[in-house]
C-alpha cells in the first residue's frame, strides 16, 4: 500500500468540491474527482494536475448509482492502492414553493443529496475500515434552518445530517471518523448561479477546503462530528 494518502470527492469538478481538491493537492494528498460528465471530470483534474503532477485523477460516476460509485472507489483503489478520505460533496437544489415543485424535481434532490451519500458509504466502507478512514459528508444549513420554496431540499439536508451523524456512532467504534459540515451561502455554480465579484462576501470553496484539511489532522481522539459554517458579515 503506497504511504501517499488519497481521496475521494463526489462533484469535485467545480465549487466546493474543486475547492476541497485542491487544499488536499497543495497538502500532499491525491485525490480523485467524480462528475457525472467524463468531460468535466477530466478537464477538472488537468487543472488539478497543475499543482502536482499525477496527484489528480478523474472519474465518471452518477453518486444515485450503487454500482458507478463502487467502481469509482475500486478506481481509486485500482489506481492509488489505498482510500483515506471520501467527500460526499455532490449535490442539487431545487426552490419552489410546494404548489409548484415537481415530483421528478423532489426525486433527484433525495437521490442525489441523500441517497448519494448511502451510496458513497456503502461503496467505501471496507476501504476506510482498512485504512482508519474519515468520511465527510457537506450538508448545507438548510440541514436544520427550514424556509419556504425549500420543502424538497431542507428535506434532502435535514435526513443528510441525520443519516450522517447516526452513521458517526455506527463507525467511529471501527476506527472510522464521520463528519458532516454544513455550510451556508457558498460562492459556487449551485442553483444555476455564477460567482463573480459580488460573491466577496460568501464563503469561497476554498474556506471548506480548509476545514477539510483541518478535520483530517484533528488527533485520533477527537471527532467534531457536525460543523456549522457562516459568512462573518452576511449580506
Amino acid at each position: 500500500m503506497s504511504e501517499i494518502k488519497t481521496a475521494l470527492i463526489t462533484g469535485g469538478s467545480k465549487g466546493i468540491g474543486y475547492g476541497v481538491a485542491e487544499t488536499l493537492i497543495k497538502e500532499g494528498i491525491k485525490v480523485a474527482i467524480t462528475s457525472r460528465s467524463k468531460a468535466a471530470a477530466d478537464e477538472a483534474a488537468t487543472e488539478l494536475n497543475k499543482i502536482k503532477e499525477g496527484f489528480a485523477l478523474g472519474i465518471e460516476s452518477d453518486v444515485r448509482n450503487f454500482e458507478s460509485q463502487q467502481n469509482a472507489v475500486d478506481t481509486v483503489l485500482n489506481s492509488w492502492g489505498r482510500l483515506d478520505y471520501f467527500v460526499a460533496n455532490a449535490g442539487v437544489g431545487h426552490f419552489a414553493p410546494i404548489q409548484t415543485l415537481s415530483a421528478e424535481q423532489w426525486h433527484e434532490m433525495i437521490d442525489i443529496n441523500l441517497t448519494g451519500v448511502f451510496n458513497s458509504i456503502k461503496a467505501s466502507l471496507e476501504a476506510l475500515k482498512t485504512t482508519k478512514g474519515y468520511f465527510i459528508s457537506i450538508a448545507s444549513l438548510a440541514g436544520t434552518n427550514f424556509f419556504a420554496s425549500a420543502s424538497g431540499y431542507n428535506a434532502s439536508k435535514f435526513g443528510l445530517v441525520g443519516f450522517t451523524q447516526a452513521v458517526m456512532l455506527d463507525l467511529r467504534n471501527e476506527g472510522i471518523k464521520v463528519s458532516t459540515i454544513m455550510p451556508g451561502s457558498v460562492a459556487t455554480h449551485f442553483n444555476n448561479h455564477e460567482p463573480n465579484e459580488k460573491d466577496a462576501w460568501k464563503i469561497q470553496p476554498e474556506d471548506i477546503g480548509q476545514i477539510v484539511s483541518d478535520l483530517i489532522k484533528m488527533p485520533a481522539r477527537t471527532l467534531p462530528s457536525k460543523i456549522e459554517v457562516r459568512p462573518t458579515m452576511p449580506k
